[in-house]
């Protein structure tokens, strides 16, 4: 299954490069994950819950980042293994161009395969179900970088930004703290 996207970042491309190397904006924007540890130089080990049709399983697996060219691009890998569910494994590879006043492009292209029980729901749900999960995760990094898209979500900016009446997304507010 194969799927693409881009979506511009209202941040710098440094930034979004830092956001995507650590592993607490990778635990937040992962749907289920409820654990992830680790470095971009030796992987990530995560705990994702996920349920699939009828199939609800916990993955465990790796994630490892390759083809580092900082700050242009990566490719994120992970493989799971769901005891009696099967496997999950797939890659991103994400291009980050910078456009210029402070607004990143960030293009991926993702590759995701199934085995075992969860390649028996057929295609028409795996793809439908990988495209939901790559949709999330890249709406779930954007908001981590640059804030909810509904201001009213967002918590308070603090600072500079605060005196501005300016909501900015948890990863930024980190970063400038």
């Amino acid at each position: 299954m194969h799927m693409s996207d881009t979506r511009e970042i209202k941040a710098p491309r440094d930034l979004v490069w830092a956001a995507i190397l650590d592993p607490e904006v990778l635990k937040q924007c992962v749907p289920g994950c409820t654990e992830m540890a680790g470095s971009p130089e030796e992987g990530f080990e995560a705990s994702v819950t996920q349920k699939v049709g009828p199939v609800k399983a916990t993955f465990k697996g790796q994630v490892t980042l390759s083809n580092m060219n900082e700050p242009e691009s990566l490719t994120l890998s992970g493989e799971g293994k769901g005891g009696a569910a099967g496997f999950a494994k797939g890659g991103a590879d994400v291009t980050l161009t910078d456009k210029g006043d402070g607004v990143t492009e960030l293009h991926y292209e993702v590759e995701a395969k199934v085995g075992g029980k969860l390649a028996q729901l057929g295609s028409r749900i795996i793809d439908g179900f990988a495209k939901k999960m790559a949709d999330q995760f890249f709406t779930n990094f954007q908001e981590a970088v640059e804030g909810p898209s509904d201001p009213e979500a967002a918590p308070e900016a603090e600072g500079d930004a605060a005196s501005d009446g300016k909501k900015k997304g948890w990863f930024k507010r980190m970063v400038s703290s």
